[in-house]
């Protein structure tokens, strides 16, 4: 299971739950409504005309007990009862249209419900009634740092969600304990690690043995290149359940830096073992027949890039070198797959190297970022464009608005 599915896990049981004013409802009082089972309603009986529209399911009664619909769907969804936590929303929803917490909980409902696109509206909602919907924000940044897969465009949209919330005077503790949560995991995931080391900070001041913060400060003192650090951050994760095989993973990565070569396969053998799908095993080219394929992949540029490379050699090493991570403010990532050294064209050269302008790829780390050799391959020439990119003057942030991140 990813990192993701653990922390939706966590978020959704332990925890991240949401705060509620309301008890926990007692078994007796919530089976009073076990009954209600959901009821399938044929196309016809709602007027539709066409016999082979597919049957709907209808969401079984909300048995509030007189009480509040969305205080019941509160009840119901702390109580692992989603369909009866839909119903409920959907009830104080409908008597309240403009009760933005009503849509909020549907969108919980939904989300728990992996009812998705729905979820998506429901918070959609919620946030375009009231913009501060604790809630809301709380289910909106959830549901797009955690149980949608990841992309630049979701993380950048959940933290948005997260850090409104956290920036909200006067939130109660545990709340800010789960939009900090999720900043910390956004943070990290758009490459910002000393930002998510702050939030996972934040968490950890309140709850010192939170192993999600743990795991999210582990990895931003990684990115960070604090290395000692980060080491004793993963070893103390060895023997979590859910993060024992990315700390293996991150610990072969920090004994090869080390030249701890065969240390560091042992690591990552048991990060394979224990999560073969999230560390499948790497597709590795021998040293010649990656600088073969990379020559490839410089011989089929177009034209124009050919010719912005004369004089600019294209080299390839096994990992980044501490010197190059550390050239800049903030450090580079020990798993960047590729390197561009110098000024841009358009800039002179101010040193006395010559050539003062480089490419370099990184075996190791590109063998480990694709799963089969042609995503290898792909992901060699991907890597090209993004570093001629940097050669032409390009950032980060223009090269993964062309999808060359």
């Amino acid at each position: 299971m990813s990192r993701r599915g653990l922390l939706a896990l966590f978020l959704l049981l332990g925890a991240c739950q949401r705060s509620s004013s309301e008890p926990a409802v007692a078994a007796s009082s919530l089976d009073a409504g076990a009954a209600s089972a959901p009821v399938t309603v044929a196309p016809a009986a709602l007027g539709k005309p066409d016999a082979s529209t597919p049957a709907v399911a209808a969401l079984p009664v909300c048995h509030d007990d007189g009480g509040s619909p969305i205080e019941a769907a509160r009840r119901y969804y702390d109580s692992e009862r989603y369909e009866e936590a839909l119903s409920c929303a959907a009830k104080a929803a409908a008597l309240e249209p403009d009760n933005a917490e009503a849509h909020a909980e549907r969108g919980m409902a939904l989300t728990a419900l992996d009812r998705m696109p729905e979820a998506q509206m429901a918070f959609a909602r919620a946030l375009a009634i009231d913009p501060d919907s604790p809630n809301g924000l709380l289910g909106a940044s959830h549901l797009y740092v955690v149980d949608l897969p990841s992309t630049r465009e979701r993380d950048e949209l959940g933290l948005l969600y997260s850090e409104r919330g956290l920036s909200k005077p006067g939130m109660v503790s545990d709340l800010v304990v789960q939009f900090a949560l999720i900043s910390a995991m956004a943070f990290n995931d758009l490459g910002q690690a000393a930002e998510a080391l702050d939030r996972a900070s934040i968490v950890l001041a309140r709850e010192p043995h939170n192993h999600e913060a743990t795991y999210e400060k582990a990895l931003a003192l990684f990115e960070l290149c604090r290395f000692a650090e980060a080491k004793a951050a993963f070893l103390a994760l060895l023997s979590d359940s859910e993060h024992g095989a990315h700390a293996h993973q991150h610990l072969g990565l920090l004994l090869e830096r080390e030249g701890k070569w065969k240390e560091a396969q042992a690591h990552f053998d048991k990060a394979h073992a224990l999560a073969p799908d999230d560390f499948p095993t790497p597709p590795l080219l021998s040293e010649a027949d990656f600088r073969a394929a990379v020559a490839k992949a410089v011989t089929a540029l177009p034209e124009d890039m050919r010719k912005d490379l004369e004089g600019v050699p294209v080299k390839t090493e096994e990992i980044p070198q501490d010197d190059d991570l550390l050239s800049g403010e903030p450090p580079l990532s020990p798993t960047i797959l590729g390197l561009f050294r110098g000024p841009p064209l358009n800039e002179e050269c101010d040193g006395t190297e010559t050539p003062c302008r480089s490419v370099v790829l990184y075996r190791l780390n590109l063998a480990r970022a694709v799963r089969t050799p042609q995503e290898l391959l792909e992901q060699i020439q991907v890597t090209l464009l993004h570093e001629v990119g940097h050669l032409r003057g390009e950032d980060d942030e223009e090269l993964a608005a062309r999808g060359l991140e």
